[in-house]
């Protein structure tokens, strides 16, 4: 049995699906509101599903578990309130994580590329507490993923008890089908999708870098696809544990990706360009591009899928057809 929190989001859905195509029973721990999001688990129900206040509970049950992916997360990146994001970020997988560790139970949770606040301490994912203490995340959602990886490099360095296998994954910008919910926090590729198919042009924001032109804005985009092998190697190589950068390991421009689009949806390429919104002003990262050296050397060998490749899945093989779900 393998529990997912987050199951019914955007990642964790994703990877429900793959575990239900290899026939393994699964626990999902989410809530499924009245956005519809319960579509991203209709067509690969799990055994059982638990709002998140049951989580405690079901563990101390003792559930014969043989893993636990926590990807749940208060994940906005515009979010406020400090209490909330501590408690959801911190404080409940520091519950996960020494339950696993007493009970023996392999674990794989989410951090983020938001950890890396501007970038200019590098994108290196070295879990040793003095790289991560470099660190300076621009946000309140990254700061709390940054603080949870503080704790568990301090109990790894300290030799506290750990799960018998544990990985954080730092997700850096992940698209793909099952997104649909997630308001604000959707990826570009469908915002930009959005605009385009209602025959306007992909509106960029202006650069606020100096001497970095619009739309030169660079990122590591990731297919959801991609993000689920990852996790999938994880549960077959229990041998691994680490905190691994999970992108591609190449930056690309915004303007690529708005021309990437206007491609998959068979549209002429426009891009118009728009002043950045005041509350993104200061938190804003013109550039990502995960180190994958790390998780190379521990062994993954999988292939990252091509920016425009990606694109075009998403676009004409779910974006573009009534049914956009997984």
């Amino acid at each position: 049995m393998i529990l997912i929190t987050g199951g019914a989001g955007f990642i964790g859905s994703n990877l429900q699906a793959a575990l239900a195509r290899r026939g393994l029973e699964t626990v999902v721990v989410d809530n499924l509101g009245s956005a519809g999001k319960w579509r991203n688990l209709a067509k690969h129900p799990p055994a059982r599903l638990l709002p998140p206040g049951d989580i405690e509970g079901f563990l101390e049950s003792r559930p014969p578990l043989e893993m636990v992916y926590h990807y749940g997360a208060i994940s906005d990146t515009t979010a406020t309130d400090g209490d909330a994001a501590w408690a959801t970020n911190v404080e409940l997988p520091r519950f996960i994580w020494h339950w696993c560790a007493n009970h023996g139970v392999r674990l794989v949770y989410a951090s983020s590329a938001a950890t890396y606040g501007d970038g200019s301490a590098g994108f290196d994912d070295d879990p040793a507490q003095a790289v991560l203490e470099r660190l300076r995340p621009l946000n309140l959602y990254g700061w709390t993923k940054h603080a949870f990886d503080l704790r568990v490099a301090h109990a790894v360095a300290t030799r506290q008890p750990h799960p018998p296998q544990w990985a954080g994954l730092k997700f850096f910008n992940v698209y793909g089908p099952n997104e649909y919910h997630k308001g604000g926090m959707i990826s570009v590729v469908k915002i930009k999708h959005d605009e385009v198919a209602a025959g306007g042009p992909a509106r960029l924001f202006r650069s606020t870098e100096p001497g970095l032109a619009d739309g030169a804005q660079r990122r590591d985009f990731i297919w959801v696809g991609d993000v689920v092998d990852v996790s999938l190697w994880l549960l077959d190589a229990p041998e691994v544990s680490g905190l691994f950068n999970v992108g591609t390991g190449q930056a690309r421009t915004y303007h690529d990706l708005a021309n990437a689009v206007c491609d998959a949806a068979g549209v002429a390429r426009q891009i118009e360009f728009i002043d950045m919104p005041a509350p993104l002003r200061g938190q804003y990262q013109s550039f990502t591009e995960a180190s994958v050296t790390r998780l190379r050397a521990a062994g993954y060998v999988g292939q990252f899928t091509p920016l425009e490749e990606g694109i075009r899945r998403y676009v004409q093989d779910y974006l573009a057809r009534p049914d956009r779900y997984l």
